[in-house]
């Protein structure tokens, strides 16, 4: 079977779903589970379970990290995930899908976001589970904060967030255009 990244979904939903028992969607100040995500995409009709676990690296543009810190506007952000996570399940046929984000202080190789998805196929499963992670860093309100171990940090706007809106603004952009547009969302923090 063929991946299916490429297929436009059957339809999009305009206002996410309610209390959905397929969908599990959250923000959290605790460490993240992988094994909750696991557990519950868990289904006996289905052949596949694709996972993506986003853990804190200790370098970034050849800066040594010590921590990263997320913030949320989380009522938007929580139903931005479940509005995705109801998308991914029309367009892929999954039977359950799993979105975990961890806010504040992420130290170096926690988690901070946990993806998991299930399906009858595995290509379904792997496409789905890589459209959510990225459809995630350029939708959903959530800020990151790169502190550095040799003091000072940056607030980190995503690098797909900016190129989409670039692409939004302008048609195609060139690859100038690209780099100014995601230096300046790099350097916008979120309004307190």
């Amino acid at each position: 079977q063929q991946p299916t990244w490429d297929r436009p979904p059957r339809e999009m939903a305009s206002e996410p779903p309610g209390e959905d028992p397929h969908i599990l969607a959250r923000l959290s100040q605790e460490p993240l589970s992988n094994e909750e995500a696991l557990r519950f995409v868990s289904d006996p009709g289905c052949g596949a379970i694709a996972t993506f676990v986003g853990v804190t690296r200790d370098n970034f543009d050849g800066k040594a990290v010590a921590k990263l810190a997320y913030e949320a506007y989380v009522p938007m952000a929580e139903r931005e995930l479940r509005r995705l996570c109801a998308t991914a399940r029309d367009r892929w046929g999954l039977a359950k899908c799993a979105v975990l984000h961890r806010l504040g202080d992420v130290p170096i190789s926690a988690a901070s976001v946990v993806v998991a998805v299930s399906s009858p196929h595995r290509a379904d499963a792997l496409a789905a589970c890589a459209w959510l992670i990225d459809e995630l860093k350029a939708t959903v309100p959530i800020w990151k904060k790169e502190s550095y171990l040799e003091g000072g940090a940056e607030w980190k706007q995503n690098r797909e967030w900016a190129h989409r809106r670039l692409l939004q603004t302008s048609g195609s952009p060139s690859s100038s255009e690209e780099a100014a547009a995601t230096r300046e969302a790099a350097a916008t923090p979120p309004a307190s």
